[in-house]
């Protein structure tokens, strides 16, 4: 079964130095039926203004995945780590038990990052950070993990069963996904439109929660048609 959720059903609230979308419930916005996907608990599709960004704040029992998709992100916390990102870059930090963390943009236009949260598959887990790295040209016409528990070189490792796979697409261009049975497929547009095993169509910062379909083709229905693909037990 494939559900569309379209941009304009997400949650949005602009805080000035903030412009923020949440496709889950999560802070002022609360929906029992809108908590997680899986294990996927939190997207949020945030601008945030120049020199602005989330003061130190704490975390527990949480794998957290920062995507910047324009402009730099700064990330600081607790256990001395420190990194500016940008396109190209992933963050991800596990919470265990208990960090805390700061996320600013250290320049003078804004940065637009996709934050997830996902909840770990062992709890108690020590603090921890990394900073990775993957090529963006090796996004065109294929499924890049860049986030998974299998771990790789520029492949952020994660304590959950899932991978991250971020693609980019020409229009009639198409890429085959395969999984085990029994598992989820989370998909979300950044850029562009797609068609999804040519019966549904999405577009740009639309998303799709999957079930119960282990094959899946994803088609590009525009030129320079960016998505992240999420495959969750």
């Amino acid at each position: 079964m494939i559900t569309i959720r379209p941009a304009d059903s997400r949650y949005h609230a602009n805080h000035g130095w903030l412009d923020t979308y949440h496709s889950f419930s999560f802070a002022d916005y609360y929906d029992p039926d809108n908590m997680q996907f899986g294990p996927m608990r939190v997207l949020n599709d945030d601008i945030v203004a120049g020199h602005r960004g989330f003061a130190t704040h704490p975390h527990r029992e949480m794998e957290i995945v920062s995507i910047v998709l324009t402009g730099k992100l700064k990330h600081t916390d607790s256990t001395g780590q420190t990194a500016i990102t940008g396109f190209g870059e992933v963050q991800r930090m596990s919470a265990g038990t208990g960090v805390q963390h700061s996320e600013t943009n250290p320049g003078n236009e804004p940065v637009n990052l996709l934050q997830l949260w996902f909840m770990p598959d062992t709890p108690g887990l020590t603090p921890s950070y990394e900073a990775t790295t993957y090529d963006p040209s090796k996004l065109a016409g294929a499924l890049l993990p860049v986030v998974s528990n299998r771990p790789a070189p520029g492949v952020a490792a994660i304590h959950q069963d899932m991978t991250i796979y971020l693609s980019r697409l020409e229009s009639g261009q198409s890429v085959d996904f395969t999984q085990a049975a029994g598992r989820r497929i989370y998909l979300f547009v950044m850029e562009g439109a797609i068609d999804l095993n040519g019966s549904e169509r999405m577009g740009r910062r639309d998303d799709a929660r999957i079930t119960d379909t282990p094959e899946l083709t994803v088609t590009g229905l525009s030129d320079d048609t960016l998505f992240m693909l999420i495959d969750l037990p």
